[in-house]
């Protein structure tokens, strides 16, 4: 547990450098972190899943 802490401290650490100096854009960086809940599987990461899901659900509704 405590290694995996300490790799999404340094990957939060890199993403925020990479947000300030090299342009990367926010909702990139967003997705970014999306991405690394769901493979951490941490205890978080219900919780966005079913977010994910809500959102996925929402926008599949969605009539044009």
């Amino acid at each position: 547990m405590i290694l995996s802490i300490s790799g999404v401290v340094l990957l939060g650490i890199v993403v925020f450098i990479f947000c300030r100096k090299d342009g990367l854009k926010s909702s990139h960086a967003l997705i970014a972190a999306l991405f690394g809940f769901y493979l951490a599987s941490t205890a978080v990461a219900p919780s966005i899943k079913a977010g994910g899901e809500s959102l996925a659900s929402l926008l599949g509704g969605l009539k044009f």
